[in-house]
Order: C-alpha cells, then structure tokens, then sequence
C-alpha cells in the first residue's frame, strides 16, 4: 500500500536527516511519529520509527539517571567541533594507532584483533579548527557490532582504514562494506550533498580511504592502485602511516576542502574580532547560520549584519541570507 506521506511528514523527515546532536535527531524522529499518515501502508515506517525513539531515549537519558548506558559507555557521541569523522577498518588495520597519533589520544593500541570495543572520541587539531574522531570497533562478520548505525548516524564523513600488508585485505574490506550495507550503511566516494535513497534511516557516508602501514610496503602506490581494481572502490584515497607519520599532515587539510567548511569570527562594535575560536560552518551557510550558532535569541531577533572578508567589501551591511566565505569577520546587530 503506497504510503502517501504528507508534505508535513517530508519536512520533518528532511530535518532529521539534518540533525546531528543526538537530542536534535530525536526531536526530529518524534515530530516525524507526530506527523506520519497513520494507515496500514505506513505500519513499518511508523514501527521503526518508534523502536528508534525508544533506544535513543534510552541512550540519551541513562546517564542523566546516573547510570550506564544501555550498552555499557555510550554508543552515541554529541558532536564536536568542525565535524564528526569516523573511522572504519577491517581488524588489525590500524584504527586505534592512527587515532592516536592524530589526536594525541589514549587509545588503547594492542596486537590483536578487536581491541577497541566502544566509540572512542579525540580532536584532531588543524589550524584553528578541530575535527572530532571516533575510534570505532573493527567490522568483521565473525564479530558484529549491533549499535554500529545508531554511532554512525552523526557522523560527517569515514576515515576507511585499510592494511595493504594484510594479504586478506580485499576479503576483509570487502567484507566491512557487506556488513555495514546489512545495516543499511553506504561508503560514499561522492563528497557532494545529495537526496537520499527515500529510506529516511540509510546512511550515506562521504568516505575517505587510508591506506595505512605503508612504511611496511616497497611500492605502497602500486599496490593501492592494485587493491581499488580488485575491490572496485571508489573512494579518495592515499597512503599514511601510524609508525612513522607519514601523509598523516594531508588528513587535516583534505577534510577541511572536502567538507566544505568555512571559518567565520565575530566581533561587537567597536571592538577587534575574536580570531582564537571560530565558528565552523559549510560552503553555502549564511549570517543567519552564523547567528543560530551565537546563540537562538540572537538569531531571532537579527535586524542586519556587517561583514569583512571574500565574501563582500569591508563592513559592508548584509541581511541574514548573505552567504559567507572562510575567514570571515561577520557583526550581528539585533
């Protein structure tokens, strides 16, 4: 039976496809519950949408009873900072090791397969901007990771760790796409925005692979190059190393170009802009983005703005839709 989703519904679900704060994306599942046609040809839709309010409820709330979450530490991490990248590898590919040597974490690296068992968060620090990594379990059929979906659904992009040394290593990548697609999870190689597959709860996830370990390998292009025809993958990619730091200084700068992210500063009148911590937005955002970011009262209550930067001459007046450029210096006036 077709389901016959109102415009009402599509607004919301387009909201929560946007969300990233756990709270907001809870808001954005109940507000779908409230609006979804209630008839036999929504019945799934309305099910899943529910079992999804109850485990996040379930998640948000456990810590704030002074309890663990349902699963032990928490499987869902609030956002931080510039965007939230994780990384997704095979066992034994490096994950843990590259996480620490990019954000000077304390992850525990060991030998053997398996060694990270729940979402391990770090910042990674590039200019004046932090991204947020999640050390996340290894993927393999022999050992799931139920919760795997509900951590990814915030994320911005996936770091894909991949050890060429590893003779298996195309069954074993092969086999973490099979498991994530089990879980209605797509590694994208497009970093463009785009529509969804009209399954509001598939993930579509901008990837990036990193071949790790290359110290270990004589001719680590060749041997990328060979592994992309075998598997058929698409995605960027170059090659690093966790031991010896090499192509670790490319990470930084290549997820802040593909993201998109612009860097705004604000000032008051009559007063130097703040350049030590930057607002953090995406190619195309606006003066009315940069005002939610200061705070909801401002945004409401935005009469005019004054920019400095690429994205007008300086101290020019602008209204809330004026797009803004990295490096921006924008002046709210309520």
């Amino acid at each position: 039976m077709p389901a016959n989703l109102s415009p009402e519904y599509k607004a919301a679900e387009a909201a929560y496809r946007k969300a990233h704060d756990p709270r907001e994306r809870l808001d954005g599942l109940r507000e779908m519950l409230r609006t979804i046609p209630k008839h036999k040809g929504t019945d799934h839709l309305q099910a899943d949408i529910k079992r999804r309010i109850k485990e996040l409820s379930e998640e948000l709330e456990a810590p704030a009873r002074g309890g663990a979450a349902r699963h032990g530490p928490s499987i869902v991490i609030r956002p931080e900072g510039a965007a939230q990248i994780a990384l997704i590898g095979a066992p034994n590919s490096g994950k843990s090791s590259l996480h620490a040597r990019l954000t000077s974490s304390h992850a525990h690296v060991a030998p053997y397969p398996f060694t990270t068992q729940y979402p391990e968060p770090g910042m990674m620090a590039h200019d004046d901007v932090y991204f947020e990594l999640l050390d996340l379990p290894a993927i393999a059929p022999e050992h799931p990771v139920p919760w795997i979906a509900a951590t990814l659904q915030t994320v911005d992009a996936c770091l894909f760790i991949v050890d060429l040394g590893e003779p298996s290593c195309v069954e074993q990548a092969q086999a973490v796409n099979t498991t994530l697609a089990e879980k209605r999870v797509t590694l994208t190689a497009s970093w463009e925005p785009g529509e969804g597959d009209g399954d509001p709860f598939a993930l579509r996830i901008p990837t990036l692979m990193l071949a790790n370990k290359s110290d270990c390998i004589a001719n680590i292009d060749a041997e990328l190059e060979t592994f992309r025809e075998l598997t058929g993958f698409s995605y960027p990619a170059f090659s690093v190393s966790a031991m010896t730091g090499q192509g670790l200084n490319e990470v930084g700068p290549w997820l802040f170009r593909a993201l998109g992210v612009v860097r705004v500063y604000t000032k008051t009148p009559g007063h130097a802009p703040d350049k030590t911590r930057p607002f953090t937005l995406r190619r195309g955002q606006t003066v009315g983005h940069v005002a939610r970011l200061v705070h909801k009262d401002v945004a409401d209550a935005l009469r005019y703005a004054r920019v400095w930067g690429r994205s007008g001459f300086d101290g020019q007046h602008v209204g809330r839709e004026h797009p803004v450029a990295d490096g921006d210096v924008v002046e709210l006036h309520t």
